[in-house]
């Protein structure tokens, strides 16, 4: 029998695919199962271009967290970070100002074994398996009181999180469970799957995956409803716009394709009272 990978928990339904796992592979990784590389071939099938989007919004990712240290931001909640590949928080942080603090949470177990296997000797830098839904169960791990002093600019990270949070959950609300506990000064990036740009295809491709009955369930929203997710934040230049196009450092940051700069949404605000 072959062992299974050190990354894999037991007792985790690998025939059933995740958010996690299907955007790991869209990004190039390696920690993800045939239900998650089916679903993501089916997406690129039904919209394409998919494998790209994903890429763009690791970019816009990269970008929001550049932009905070550079506005005196120090420390970071990201969460559903997902499986760790390039571009990490803690990797784009460290190198833009040495000895950033990161919080990674995720309820997917592969990503949270994945990441604290990568995490394991790291000081300023930790993984905490909880549900995004439950704020007291993120704030009360031990790790994220270790790391985050709420006395000060937190940078809070929602990337392509919020799509997969269905509507009888509130999101708004839950973001703005969030945004009470850290402190004025404070920053909230997110990035949000829209259907306001080739309404067909991605209709088509989340109604694909929804099918698959997965361990997570799309919903895609338009405009004016991620917009919403921001609450009483201020948001910084260019506001809320196509992921691709939010302060862009170079011509891989974007395609030529307005529509697909654009099918996820991206923006950063602060917290100002």
């Amino acid at each position: 029998m072959k062992q299974q990978q050190d990354w894999v928990p037991p007792d985790i339904d690998t025939d059933k695919p995740s958010g996690a796992r299907t955007y790991d592979y869209l990004l190039g990784g390696a920690h993800n199962f045939a239900a998650d590389r089916q679903a993501a071939v089916m997406a690129e099938q039904i919209m394409p271009g998919i494998q790209k989007v994903a890429r763009l919004n690791r970019a816009f990712l990269g970008r929001t967290v550049r932009f905070m240290i550079d506005a005196g931001v120090r420390q970071f909640l990201d969460l559903g970070s997902g499986i760790p590949t390039v571009g990490n928080v803690h990797q784009v942080a460290d190198q833009a100002s040495p000895g950033c603090r990161v919080v990674y949470v995720d309820r997917d177990p592969v990503a949270v074994a994945h990441s604290e296997l990568m995490l394991a000797a790291n000081d300023t830098a930790a993984i905490v398996h909880a549900d995004f839904r439950y704020p007291d169960h993120v704030f009360g791990n031990a790790a994220a009181r270790r790391l985050l002093n709420l006395d000060e600019p937190v940078g809070v990270l929602m990337m392509a999180l919020l799509h997969w949070i269905p509507d009888d959950w509130d999101p708004p609300a839950l973001v703005r469970e969030y945004c009470a506990r850290v402190p004025v000064g404070s920053y909230l990036a997110l990035s949000h799957l829209t259907t306001d740009q080739h309404t067909e295809e991605i209709t088509g491709a989340v109604d694909m995956f929804n099918r698959a009955k997965g361990t997570d369930q799309a919903t895609p929203r338009p405009y004016s409803e991620v917009a919403e997710m921001f609450g009483d934040f201020e948001l910084v230049e260019p506001g809320l716009v196509g992921c691709a196009v939010w302060r862009p450092g170079g011509t891989g940051d974007v395609t030529e394709d307005p529509e697909m700069n654009a099918q996820i949404y991206g923006g950063v605000a602060k917290k100002v009272r």
